[in-house]
């Protein structure tokens, strides 16, 4: 029989999961259960209910659920970063080094235009600062370019809106289910809904787990 496991190794466990920032996510619970809501990188956080010392959260991914959760009001006032102490749990180690197992490696000399599912690991040599552009459902969005390069060339990186805040120069990143598409000429790389960066550094000095369902 399986040991269930708490609430502090499942919120670390959606930390490698979805690459967010042990400190975003507990802070965001923290505004969550004042506010009611919270967004923390691609997640948002709802308070659902508060009775009785328990709080009951919501994440969710766009319209995906993440996870419901119900966590002790003393959890949330524990000094410091509770979330912290349960990165290092088996559950978060397996996950982490199936995440790193998985990964792809393409080389950025051979990536051509139209190019779908593209799995590559580079450095971050550059990032611009973010504009403000509109989209062509008429709304706008944050867009800011990443020059990344391997040891075989160097191409661009369109970040938008909460990618931008994900990587930073001098960081490894790990792009999966990306594509290749051309602005003015020169070819780049867009992530798309299905497509995801996270950053190496991080997710090697954490370590996490078997599918945590």
């Amino acid at each position: 029989m399986k040991r269930k496991k708490s609430v502090g190794e499942y919120l670390a466990f959606i930390c490698v999961k979805y690459d967010v920032d042990t400190d975003r996510l507990f802070c965001a619970l923290l505004s969550a259960g004042e506010n009611g809501n919270a967004k923390c990188g691609p997640l948002s956080v709802m308070c659902r209910d508060k009775k009785r010392g328990r709080v009951v959260f919501l994440i969710t991914k766009k319209s995906k659920v993440v996870a419901q959760l119900a966590t002790s009001e003393e959890f949330l006032s524990q000094e410091g970063n509770p979330i912290r102490k349960f990165m290092e749990t088996d559950i978060v180690r397996r996950h982490m080094a199936k995440k790193l197992k998985n990964v792809g490696s393409c080389s950025i000399e051979h990536l051509k235009v139209g190019m779908n599912h593209i799995n590559l690991k580079a450095k971050v040599l550059e990032v611009s600062n973010p504009r403000q552009v509109s989209t062509r459902y008429g709304n706008y969005a944050s867009l800011a370019k990443a020059l990344i390069g391997d040891e075989t060339g160097e191409i661009k990186l369109a970040l938008w809106n909460d990618q931008i805040d994900a990587v930073s120069a001098g960081d490894t990143v790990q792009i999966e289910n990306a594509r290749i598409s051309a602005f003015r000429g020169e070819r780049q790389i867009t992530l798309g809904k299905n497509g995801n960066i996270s950053n190496i550094e991080k997710l090697n000095s954490k370590m996490i787990p078997a599918d945590f369902q």
